[in-house]
């Protein structure tokens, strides 16, 4: 049955993905402590590349422009708060400094984008299977380098590793219920589409604005500058390099 089809790779299209960036959980913790840095670099760069290269040309391809750019608009600032909620929360003189908030906003926005994965391979389904399978393994060639961009960040914001891994499962499993929805509602869910693509865009922006392009300004040091700078090109350069051969 075509839902069989659906929720296969689905499932393959987001565990998939995930078990590809799980490979950091192999590395010894003293090779992770020097490669997670760099790799909050290459995170920032997938973050800006899927969020510029590939969420909001989607979103506008589906929306006018003005409510796509309000709604990217109103996330930056709903993140904000929920960045200001998350300080607050653990935070109890009002003047705290030193919190990490980058793991629980990485989270909330990759459920998003995973949802709207969901979404798209159902509908490439829909059409014809060899065009959902072809679509669900654009999904994973696209998602494994944001994945791992997405553990560094995890683990750079202490997450211990098993718990970096199990998080991050959840978010991918969003993918899932996506799909369900869209296969059974298409015709409602296609509308909400171009919204929640540019919200999810805009918990990217925000992620790599406010939480890991400072930390890469830590460090002045002309070496570590030239590194910074070529791993957040190569990060931005992958997801156009998968975004180019998505179709």
């Amino acid at each position: 049955m075509l839902i069989t089809w659906v929720i296969v790779f689905s499932l393959l299209g987001s565990v998939g993905s995930l078990g590809g960036a799980a490979l950091l959980l192999l590395f010894p913790d003293r090779m992770r402590s020097t490669v997670v840095p760099g790799l909050v670099s290459y995170a920032a760069g997938t973050l800006l590349g899927a969020a510029f290269l590939g969420m909001l040309p989607q979103a506008l391809e589906r929306a006018h422009a003005g409510p796509v750019l309000s709604t990217v608009l109103a996330g930056i600032i709903l993140f904000f708060l929920l960045e200001k909620l998350v300080i607050w929360r653990h935070c109890h003189d009002g003047e705290c400094e030193t919190h990490n908030t980058a793991g629980p906003l990485i989270l909330f926005g990759d459920a998003f984008h995973n949802f709207v994965d969901g979404v798209v391979i159902a509908a490439a389904f829909l059409i014809s299977i060899p065009l959902g399978t072809a679509t669900a393994l654009a999904v994973i060639a696209h998602e494994v380098p944001q994945e791992v961009g997405d553990f560094a960040v995890l683990l750079d914001s202490g997450y211990p590793r098993q718990q970096a891994f199990l998080y991050n499962l959840f978010s991918s499993l969003t993918t899932l219920p996506g799909a369900m929805i869209a296969y059974f509602y298409l015709t409602a869910v296609q509308a909400a589409i171009p919204y929640i693509l540019a919200l999810s865009a805009a918990s990217f922006i925000y992620i790599a604005a406010a939480d890991l392009i400072p930390k890469l300004h830590r460090k002045t040091g002309i070496g570590a500058s030239m590194v910074q700078t070529f791993l957040l090109l190569a990060g931005i350069g992958t997801i156009l390099f998968f975004r180019l051969h998505q179709g």
